[in-house]
């Protein structure tokens, strides 16, 4: 990293955070998994995989496969429960001098009203709640809660126990994601973290059947991109004083600054991960670099750059 590169301090509704570079949920486990690669206390918050109230188990194998372009997925959230990940994981990851962010999913609204009570007492090193809507609503027989702004916002209006800042994480995978994000805002969302995978399916052609023990699964990585950026754009275009996350296909620090020139203030890294686990960082000092060279001392210079008119050559 050059000499002076900016540190790039940036803002997420009522936070200040100390880089835009964020793991995304689900990528990085729920403790400090990735601490042993690089130091984990130098990105904006480390988001841990979502937590239900109880122990779930996830789908069943397999679970991951490879695509062209990126990954298809069908962990299903498994996980060991927020008492027991309080207890078992968190203080070790709260060692390390990270910034944490507690990210909370249900099948039910009043599973995600029982999750967001039991953040309330977590330690103050947990910055924020990230409500995971693109779950299966189990009370609309299996469509996403972030599929209509109505689910939306009851789940965000049932998640105000959790006593510090909520960060609403949406689906791409929606007509138009533009009204569900404001249903988020108004029930209490201080971000969205926009977007989640799109669903996808491969099917093995020799057992002629799914690939993936569950079926189809969400579709993740570099093929994913443009689709993020674009739900990024529009979103921002709609509410441009909502602090956003991006993240969706994110290899590289030129993905993220295309991602905050499209209105995010702090991207998450995810898929890179799994064939890099230093990715993040490497993405931090791209990020810090591409600003340095380009004469960028802050993220609030570029965010939503993309919006205002082009520059005289």
């Amino acid at each position: 990293m050059p000499t002076g590169s900016p540190q790039l301090p940036t803002t997420i509704g009522s936070l200040r955070l100390r880089s835009p570079i964020l793991t995304a949920s689900g990528t990085a486990g729920h403790g400090a998994e990735l601490h042993s690669y690089f130091d984990l206390s130098t990105l904006g918050a480390v988001v841990v995989k979502s937590l239900s109230p109880d122990e779930w188990p996830g789908n069943p194998a397999p679970r991951v496969l490879p695509t062209a372009s990126g990954m298809l997925n069908s962990v299903g959230l498994q996980g060991p429960g927020i008492a027991a990940w309080a207890e078992n994981d968190l203080p070790e990851l709260v060692a390390t001098g990270a910034a944490v962010v507690a990210s909370i999913w249900g099948r039910s609204v009043d599973e995600y009203r029982r999750a967001a009570e039991m953040c309330a007492g977590l330690p103050a090193e947990v910055i924020a709640v990230e409500v995971n809507v693109s779950c299966p609503n189990l009370e609309a027989r299996g469509a996403m809660f972030s599929s209509s702004p109505e689910a939306t916002g009851a789940v965000l209006a049932a998640t105000a126990a959790a006593d510090r800042p909520r960060w609403a994480k949406l689906s791409p995978h929606v007509a138009d994601i533009v009204p569900i994000a404001g249903a988020a805002v108004d029930n209490g969302a201080e971000a969205l973290t926009i977007a989640n995978t799109l669903l996808g399916m491969v099917i093995d052609i020799e057992a002629r059947r799914p690939a993936l023990g569950a079926g189809g699964g969400g579709l993740s990585g570099a093929a994913i991109h443009p689709v993020a950026v674009r739900a990024v754009f529009d979103v921002h275009a709609a509410f441009p004083d909502v602090s956003l996350i991006g993240l969706g296909g994110v290899l590289s620090g030129a993905d993220a600054i295309e991602l905050i020139m499209a209105g995010a203030s702090a991207v998450g890294v995810g898929t890179a991960t799994f064939a890099d686990p230093r990715a993040c960082e490497r993405i931090l000092t791209q990020t810090r670099r591409w600003c340095h060279d380009h004469g960028v001392a802050s993220v609030a210079e570029i965010v939503g750059a993309a919006h205002r008119p082009a520059r005289a050559p």
